[in-house]
């Protein structure tokens, strides 16, 4: 069996191991993971690309089928 990996931690940059002894991997703690979280709520983490047409991402109404 090989030993666990080393990694930093994407929040602070604490060194970490991948092991059970961190259970919220790849962060080294619960707040780390949840402050990551919160950067992609409020879009200062993104993933780049071409901008969505938001026209294309709603239906629209006059063609979509009504539920009973």
């Amino acid at each position: 069996m090989s030993p666990p990996s080393q990694l930093a931690c994407p929040t602070c940059q604490r060194p970490i191991e991948w092991s059970e002894e961190f259970p919220w991997r790849p962060f080294c703690s619960e707040r780390c993971k949840l402050v990551d979280l919160g950067a992609w709520l409020t879009e200062k983490h993104a993933i780049p690309g071409e901008p969505l047409d938001e026209s294309a991402a709603s239906p629209d109404p006059a063609t979509t089928p009504k539920r009973d």
